[in-house]
């Protein structure tokens, strides 16, 4: 399945009309009436209405997963679903470079995810090359201290590395799968650019060593 191209313009937007509309995601503008989210416990991480937003056809959810519970150390992802339409749509992890970058303010709003900001910094348009027309797309950010991902041990933010970050985002993986039992059995790809083409590459070695490893218990 090929993914819709990236738009390769991006508009030069003040740095205040992108926070107003993350700042929005960040604080939980959600809903707890959508019966399938009540129904798997997700109501509180619905993303019902963003700043300026126009209708859409298709659900997110945002939140955070907690991936060292004594260092405080949780990350912040960002779902956009595809289309009931395009249902069951593979699922794509998508992680910016850097290191340091935050795929919710770049990949997400930038680049690849459902929506641009308008000069006005108060409206929102949809992406024409979005790729949630065909996938299930999760951002996230990572590590923590990048965009809205958080630790509360100030060592982190001095110690943080490709290892650490692999094992991290392996961690933020097990458990959000276990928030969304529905996606365990898709078509799964990771995907990234610029610097997470290290970072993604150590990740991914490590999360075939556990599978591997996992499956030859089995045995």
């Amino acid at each position: 399945m090929e993914l819709p191209r990236m738009a390769s313009r991006r508009l030069p937007l003040p740095l205040v009309a992108q926070l107003v509309v993350l700042l929005g995601l960040a604080c939980g503008l959600r809903s707890s009436s959508a019966a399938a989210a009540a129904a798997s416990g997700l109501a509180g991480e619905r993303v019902t209405y963003l700043p300026g937003q126009p209708p859409v056809d298709f659900d997110m959810y945002s939140g955070y997963v907690t991936v060292d519970k004594r260092a405080g150390r949780s990350l912040f992802y960002w779902l956009q679903e595809a289309p009931a339409a395009a249902q069951p749509a593979p699922l794509v992890l998508w992680l910016n470079g850097g290191p340091g970058c935050s795929s919710v303010a770049y990949g997400a709003s930038e680049e690849l995810g459902a929506f641009r900001i308008r000069p006005d910094g108060a409206t929102l348009f949809l992406n024409d090359y979005r790729w949630n027309k065909v996938a299930n797309i999760l951002f996230l950010d990572s590590p923590a201290g990048v965009g809205f991902s958080y630790t509360n041990t100030t060592s982190d933010l001095y110690d943080s590395g490709d290892k650490r970050t692999a094992h991290d985002s392996y961690k933020f993986l097990v458990k959000w799968f276990e928030k969304f039992p529905q996606y365990k059995y898709r078509d799964f790809y990771i995907a990234g650019e610029s610097y997470a083409g290290i970072s993604l590459l150590c990740f991914f070695f490590l999360l075939s060593f556990f599978l591997l490893n996992c499956l030859w218990t089995r045995l």
